[in-house]
């Protein structure tokens, strides 16, 4: 689990990391007044909860709270205050992803009740490889708005938590066509694979410039499970439907042929 956390007030800090390092898996990154940075932090990695002080000397922590679930809707957000707050005081839309209120000075007791609440919020994509590749969140199949974002997906977990460059996705999605038509293909195809990931609620990818790597604690995936164990459905089909994915199969028949002795 990924939060950030924006408070101008350095013993917030160190509050919330004395309470952060006794709490198993959770990464966090701190921020002070620099909602640009914070804005920027959140497109380009997979956070799950962003943890506000509502009144800050350059940031206002509700409008930062819309900024952020404008870039990432699925976010989770936990206001920061010493005042009588409620839902009632904030945005419909803010209202929809508020987890709650960390009220100053700190409880953590209710720091790990906020945290434990979203990680049961946090939904899992399901992902199989074996024969074609399809995807699924609570059983149902994740609709992709174009036939290359979902190949491009596929590719992403194909690389088993690498970062996939562009110009590596470039040279597997479109080999044959020249460099700058490709690059338009590659910007269109992550931005309708980012926007099906957030409207589905799975923030499972860390956006970078020109790359982008897989959370995998987000993800369940059949190819992995078997890299892993020796041990699922395979038979000797994996993502037929795309080129590159031949590469995969000398390994995935290479694990076969173990088990089979």
């Amino acid at each position: 689990m990924k939060i950030v956390v924006v408070d101008d007030e350095m013993s917030a800090h160190h509050a919330f990391l004395n309470d952060i390092i006794e709490t198993p898996d959770v990464e966090y990154k701190f921020f002070r007044d620099d909602e640009d940075a914070v804005c920027k932090y959140v497109a380009e990695n997979a956070v799950n909860a962003a943890f506000l002080d509502i009144n800050m000397p350059k940031i206002n922590g509700i409008g930062l709270a819309e900024k952020l679930l404008n870039i990432c809707p699925s976010l989770k957000i936990v206001f920061i205050t010493g005042l009588s707050v409620t839902e009632n005081d904030l945005p419909e839309n803010v209202r929809a992803n508020t987890a709650g209120f960390l009220y100053k000075p700190y409880n953590l007791s209710r720091f790990l009740m906020l945290i434990s609440l979203i990680n049961e919020n946090k939904r899992i994509i399901k992902a199989e490889m074996f024969d074609t590749f399809d995807c699924f969140i609570d059983g149902e199949k994740v609709k992709f708005s174009s036939a290359k974002s979902k190949e491009l997906f596929a590719l992403l977990l194909a690389y088993n938590g690498k970062t996939l460059t562009m110009g590596d996705a470039i040279a597997h999605l479109w080999p044959d066509w020249d460099q700058s038509k490709s690059k338009i293909l590659y910007r269109d195809a992550v931005w309708r694979l980012r926007k099906t990931l957030e409207e589905a609620g799975v923030n499972c990818v860390e956006w970078q410039r020109a790359a982008q790597s897989v959370n995998k604690s987000m993800v369940e995936c059949d190819y992995w499970d078997y890299l892993l164990t020796g041990k699922g459905k395979y038979c000797g089909e994996f993502c037929k439907l795309y080129d590159w994915s031949v590469d995969y199969l000398a390994r995935l028949d290479e694990i076969a042929n173990r088990n089979a002795r």
